[in-house]
Parts: structure tokens; C-alpha cells; sequence
């Protein structure tokens, strides 16, 4: 075993051995246990052990379109692109999404504000519950 000779702030040395004396173990023994602990058991080539996982995959069809879908599914009526999603994929949505795309564009009309500021401004939030004051 080799020994290693390591700086920790007076506190970290102070909890540590609080901890090994709650534990009846050495300072060693505790960060011993520590190093093995964080080590990860098993390797770190995760990524590479995942990739092409779904490359022999028939049930999807076209890995990109299943995407694409995927992806427009979780588009909502008050996104931005909503028209667009809704007409490329008409399947994925409803009348009741319809209703609430309106009620969203009347909301952004009534209040004044084009799509991309409804973002930034959403409604319940303060800037986006500010009412325009008439002149007196």
C-alpha cells in the first residue's frame, strides 16, 4: 500500500475524525473507504458501450423521423411553432389544443404582444400581468 500525503482544511479533519471515531475506525480507514466509494465499479466508456444500441432497431421505422415525432409531440399550444408542428404531424394534436392555441393567441392580442414576447413574458408572471394604462 503506498502512502500519500494530502493537505485538507483544519474543518474536513476535524468532521473526518469525528466520523472515524463514531465509526471506531482509523482517519485512514474512513478515507480509505471514501476513495473506494467515489471510484465508479464499473468503466467509464458507458458512452462508447451505448452507442448503436438502436441500430438493429425495425420497430421505429426511420431513426430520424421517429425523432422528429418524438420531439413534436411535446410541443404545446402556446409554443411558438405550434402551427407548424400541428400541420406537419395533424395526428399528435386535438380540437381541445386548437382551443387552447385561440385562447392563447387572444390572450398575446389582448395584451398587446407578438409571439416571441409571450415568451419572454408569460402570462402569471409579473411582467406578463401588466395591464396597458389608457391616457387621462
Amino acid at each position: 500500500m503506498t502512502r500519500i500525503l494530502a493537505d485538507l482544511p483544519d474543518e474536513d479533519i476535524k468532521w473526518l475524525d469525528q466520523l472515524a471515531a463514531e465509526q471506531g475506525k482509523s482517519r485512514a480507514a474512513v478515507l480509505r473507504e471514501a476513495v473506494a466509494a467515489y471510484r465508479p465499479q464499473s468503466p467509464l466508456d458507458w458512452i462508447e458501450a451505448g452507442f448503436g444500441a438502436w441500430k438493429d432497431r425495425t420497430d421505429i421505422g426511420d431513426s430520424v423521423e421517429w425523432q422528429r415525432r418524438e420531439r413534436a409531440a411535446s410541443t404545446r399550444p402556446w409554443d411558438p411553432d405550434y402551427p407548424e408542428v400541428r400541420a406537419e404531424f395533424p395526428d399528435l394534436f386535438d380540437e381541445e389544443d386548437d382551443r387552447e392555441h385561440a385562447l392563447h393567441k387572444a390572450w398575446m392580442a389582448e395584451h398587446g404582444m407578438k409571439a416571441d414576447e409571450a415568451l419572454q413574458n408569460p402570462p402569471g408572471t409579473k411582467a406578463g400581468s401588466k395591464k396597458k394604462r389608457g391616457k387621462k
